[in-house]
């Protein structure tokens, strides 16, 4: 009599084998992968109704001849095809001629913001490298203007630049006697200077902060090497400091060209509704444009070409950049 062995029961494949990989786990790797995607799915669809939204209504708005006889039903306003937009560039009509020196006025004014807010920046994180008493407290102090909130450091200045109480007419005129008689800070042409002034004050710590992270990234070794090989500290902040820094300032300098042309608050909370001529920028243009004068199709039509002029700015200054790069690491 013979018996029969039972058979043999399969052997558990280990879970590191191949066999175990396959199949049963590919639908939490899916969900593994998925699963990022779901969690930013609110904050895009948030994004789209906040940004995207508007700025398909402000487009068709654009074409549209809205003035206020049709702003409570502004979908039945008549269509007028280009004509917001040839009215606008008309730089020989008075629209196109107020619109051309404001968009002049804002250039101008951001090339010396920005350029004044990099230079004091970088100047105020290189010397906030070396250790000594007391940097952790200049540090904050340095950073003060672009914690307090926008309006209320805008107003303190707007307060401070009164032509009668004013602190600045104060110390230039009766203490340091430096000016005749006081001055007009925010009328006519030194509307201009007071601008820029709050627009550095506020702006030169972002500056500061982004160029003290990127220092951090600087090896000392090479500072130590070109000390023993005689560099003096000039000559270390032009071949070590400032090429290091490339990067990071090709980020920052995009960042506060497009903060500063496009600032609104600090005008509008400096001036009021209407700013003078000296001091008029693009964006507080367009706000008067549009809520002043009532004529949103021809603001809306401001509004899309400073839009396409920055893409433009953007892409071609992302574009100098990066070949610039390629060329440097060739």
């Amino acid at each position: 009599m013979t018996t029969t062995a039972p058979p043999a029961h399969p052997r558990p494949v280990p879970e590191h084998s191949p066999g175990a990989a396959r199949g049963p786990r590919r639908p939490g790797r899916i969900r593994r992968i998925g699963l990022p995607y779901l969690l930013l799915l609110p904050a895009l669809l948030l994004e789209l109704l906040v940004h995207l939204v508007p700025m398909v209504i402000g487009i068709t708005m654009s074409f549209k001849e809205l003035t206020q006889f049709y702003i409570r039903q502004w979908g039945t306003a008549p269509w007028s095809g280009t004509d917001n937009y040839r009215l606008a560039v008309d730089f020989h009509g008075a629209v196109g001629e107020a619109l051309l020196h404001s968009f002049l006025v804002t250039v101008v004014f951001t090339l010396l913001s920005v350029s004044l807010c990099w230079l004091i920046g970088t100047a105020a994180a290189i010397a906030m490298q070396d250790s000594f008493r007391g940097r952790g407290l200049l540090r904050t102090v340095f950073l003060v203007p672009y914690a307090l909130p926008v309006y209320a450091a805008v107003i303190t200045w707007a307060f401070m630049f009164q032509h009668d109480n004013g602190l600045v007419n104060h110390v230039l005129h009766d203490q340091l006697h430096l000016t005749d008689k006081p001055s007009f800070w925010l009328i006519g042409d030194n509307s201009f200077y007071a601008l820029l002034t709050v627009s550095v004050w506020k702006g030169w710590p972002f500056a500061f902060l982004i160029v003290m992270a990127g220092l951090q990234n600087i090896p000392r070794e090479l500072y130590e090497a070109a000390a023993l090989d005689g560099a003096g500290m000039w000559q270390q902040i032009r071949r070590i400091t400032l090429p290091s820094l490339r990067p990071v300032n090709q980020v920052l300098v995009l960042v506060l060209f497009l903060w500063t042309f496009n600032d609104f608050n600090t005008p509008y909370v400096l001036f009021g509704k209407s700013a003078p001529a000296a001091a008029d920028l693009i964006s507080i243009h367009i706000y008067q444009s549009s809520f002043v004068t009532w004529n949103f199709g021809t603001g809306s039509a401001m509004s899309v070409l400073l839009l396409l002029f920055l893409l433009v700015v953007t892409g071609a200054y992302l574009l100098l950049t990066s070949r610039g790069r390629r060329t440097a690491d060739v």
